[in-house]
């Protein structure tokens, strides 16, 4: 485990082998799980680490993303929300009960 993997809350990565991890290769799962579930701690060291162009590059391309995080990322990094591949394409269910 990296130098960044050791500040996270090993939580977020419950159904990974955590050894198994690389912050280069799994960083589309470290960015988007930190941003969905992380403090603002953890999302400014993802920050520090990636950089701004490879956390906009990697949310923006997911299929999913809550809408808390769409938000969050939309407002701070002044993406709009179209940009982002989720708002695009919308799941063909909704949900259960919605």
């Amino acid at each position: 485990m990296g130098t960044l993997l050791g500040q996270l809350y090993p939580v977020y990565f419950w159904d990974v082998y955590s050894a198994a991890l690389d912050e280069q290769a799994s960083k589309r799962l470290i960015i988007t799980r930190v941003f969905e579930r992380g403090s603002l701690h953890e999302i400014r060291l993802i920050h520090d680490f990636y950089g701004r162009d490879t956390i906009i590059a990697t949310l923006t391309r997911q299929t999913y993303i809550d809408p808390k995080t769409h938000n969050f990322v939309s407002v701070i990094y002044g993406v709009p929300k179209s940009k982002f591949k989720c708002y695009r394409r919308k799941r063909s269910m909704q949900g259960f009960w919605g």
